[in-house]
């Protein structure tokens, strides 16, 4: 049986021939029909199983914080969040126990690290654990005992000092050793600030349950790290706006990731509202003795902010939905679940606005933007199994793991 080595879309993996006595003897190949490529085995395919398979993962985790804060509560919804919270467990460890088994038979977690595009998808893996993190207290938070509530804390300190080791240390690679052109500027670059930022989010979910001692503390460390990440987001977006000035828009396979950019303001807007509910009533401002009113001004102040970032966070899903509507991808690639997950922040944020504001025409927009997302999570997965299936993913050039 002879072997024939691709250099192009196949990479340069040898696959095996049909049996001829000879190369000349194989079959000639009609151009004008569709190629279908050679089958490969689970464990060739596995060398292209990347990080970008935790966005799997952190979608369907976004997913279940959304259902948990639903504002219109039906009989059995709990139940719905819960479910797809364990699925999401259960995909989780099936992505990682994968990915162990990548790097045992193939060797090259260093260079997936090092990737200028595969790399820039590793935050994807704390983005899953900071949904994991908050659906721990949104689904078993009633539990009073002070274990659970410490095991939270010492969660939440441990995601910090990871994602902000991930922030520095991913970046400072960055700079130092890979070249990026500002015409080709994604918002993939945001990916590496994206899981600092969400410790914020975290911060605004589990502080209201924690003790006053605690609580303080982790507001404090949630507010400074979102402001971190936002403001490295909103640095990178200078340059986006500026690729999309002088280059246009993205080709129309990478045009799903656009919904990037929808994450890191309503991320911020939900985490500044909630942060500001989540602290004590004892706290007070430069030693004020009126702490009623000292939060009541917190909150307000978080209000303001949250529908100002809001804004901008519709704007850009704006642009985004326009952009991919013109032009729809036609093969499926992992970054898809972009049109998942920072539109779940997105619609969160809007409902923990409509609630604040006691407004039932935001919290009504917040409940149809959810149907919104559970129709588009079940069209993406749908598309992502089709894709295993056909070999359109987990197949030579055809995944992140390919440059550009």
């Amino acid at each position: 049986m002879s072997a024939l080595s691709s250099p192009g879309l196949l990479g340069t993996e040898s696959y095996e021939l049909p049996p001829h006595s000879s190369h000349s003897d194989a079959p000639i190949l009609d151009m004008e029909k569709p190629f279908k490529p050679y089958k490969l085995s689970f464990t060739q395919r596995l060398r292209h199983f990347t990080w970008a398979w935790y966005t799997l993962t952190m979608s369907t985790g976004g997913l279940a914080l959304l259902i948990a804060n639903q504002p219109n509560k039906f009989t059995g919804l709990y139940e719905i969040g819960l479910t797809v919270y364990i699925i999401n467990l259960v995909l989780f460890a099936l992505v990682c126990s994968l990915m162990v088994a990548r790097f045992i038979l193939h060797g090259n977690l260093i260079e997936s690290l090092a990737h200028d595009r595969e790399g820039l998808f590793f935050p994807t893996f704390w983005l899953s654990i900071a949904t994991m993190i908050t659906g721990l207290e949104k689904y078993f938070g009633d539990d009073p005992a002070a274990a659970f509530s410490k095991t939270l804390e010492v969660l939440f300190w441990a995601y910090c000092v990871c994602t902000f080791a991930v922030a520095v240390l991913q970046y400072s690679y960055l700079f130092a050793s890979i070249p990026y052109k500002l015409q080709t500027m994604m918002p993939s670059w945001v990916l590496p600030a994206f899981p600092i930022m969400l410790s914020g989010t975290i911060a605004s979910v589990i502080a209201e349950r924690q003790p006053d001692g605690s609580a303080i503390p982790i507001v404090t460390a949630g507010m400074t790290f979102q402001g971190l990440g936002f403001c490295l987001s909103f640095m990178m977006y200078s340059h986006y706006i500026g690729r999309l000035m002088e280059s246009g828009l993205p080709n129309r396979e990478h045009r799903p990731g656009m919904f990037i950019c929808v994450g890191p303001p309503a991320f911020t807007a939900l985490a500044l509202i909630g942060m500001a509910r989540g602290l004590p009533e004892t706290f007070s401002v430069m030693g004020s003795e009126d702490s009623a009113a000292d939060g009541r001004m917190l909150e307000i102040l978080a209000l303001a902010a949250g529908a100002f970032l809001w804004a901008l966070s519709l704007w850009f899903f704006c642009v985004a939905l326009i952009a991919v509507l013109r032009a729809p991808p036609t093969a499926f690639h992992l970054s898809w679940w972009a049109m998942v997950f920072p539109n779940t922040g997105f619609t969160i944020a809007t409902i923990v606005l409509g609630n604040a504001f006691e407004s039932a025409a935001i919290r009504g927009v917040g409940s149809a933007l959810s149907i919104c997302i559970v129709a588009m999570w079940l069209f993406v997965l749908v598309n992502h199994v089709l894709a295993v299936v056909r070999q359109d993913i987990m197949f030579p050039g055809k995944d992140e793991d390919v440059s550009e």
